[in-house]
């Protein structure tokens, strides 16, 4: 069976490829950069699992392929659960990891460290052509630092210490952090849908 992965994310792209072959077989996972590109829809919607659903159902619209989505962000206690749906344009900029980053430092300024609780959230959707519809999700609790720390990772990894580690998201190999994170625990969950 072929299946869309909604992104062109590389490193995404290979995440799921490896759950899919632990957890379902037989399944050419394509990302965008292989079909005819197409006018992606904005994330309009107000929850992780409203914009994923959006992207999937995009995808099968437009390709005819059975489609999975994602969509994640950092959920900060203290901010009531901000920057959330927000995470990519928290500073305003699309996907500027460090405005983003030094705007929620900037936000939690000297908030003693057992009031710096967040996690990570992830939704992951799949769409088939028959109509079905599957929504799960995966989190990765821990803490926000005071500075950032490693360069492995992306967005908030540099300030994002997972539950039970002393290093940062950024400071984990790619196979540490995928064990154990929010977007791992929502595909493998998914994968056994499928």
């Amino acid at each position: 069976m072929r299946v869309l992965l909604a992104t062109r994310n590389a490193g995404k792209i290979e995440e799921l490829r490896q759950i899919l072959a632990e957890a379902a077989g037989g399944i050419e996972l394509v990302g965008l950069d292989s079909v005819a590109d197409y006018p992606e829809t904005p994330e309009t919607e107000l929850t992780f699992a409203g914009n994923a659903l959006l992207k999937a159902r995009d995808g099968l619209k437009h390709t005819g392929l059975p489609t999975i989505a994602d969509d994640s962000g950092l959920a900060v206690d203290a901010l009531n659960g901000m920057p959330g749906v927000l995470s990519a344009r928290w500073a305003g900029r699309s996907k500027d990891d460090q405005a983003n980053n030094a705007l929620l430092l900037d936000q939690l300024g000297d908030l003693p460290d057992e009031l710096r609780g967040a996690k990570f959230v992830c939704a992951a959707a799949m769409v088939w052509p028959d109509g079905r519809e599957l929504v799960v999700h995966g989190e990765m609790p821990g803490r926000i630092t005071r500075t950032p720390r490693g360069d492995n990772g992306f967005g908030y990894d540099p300030l994002f210490v997972p539950e039970g580690y002393e290093v940062t998201s950024a400071q984990l190999s790619s196979t540490e952090k995928n064990s154990i994170s929010h977007r791992g625990k929502a595909f493998r969950e998914l994968a056994t849908g499928i």
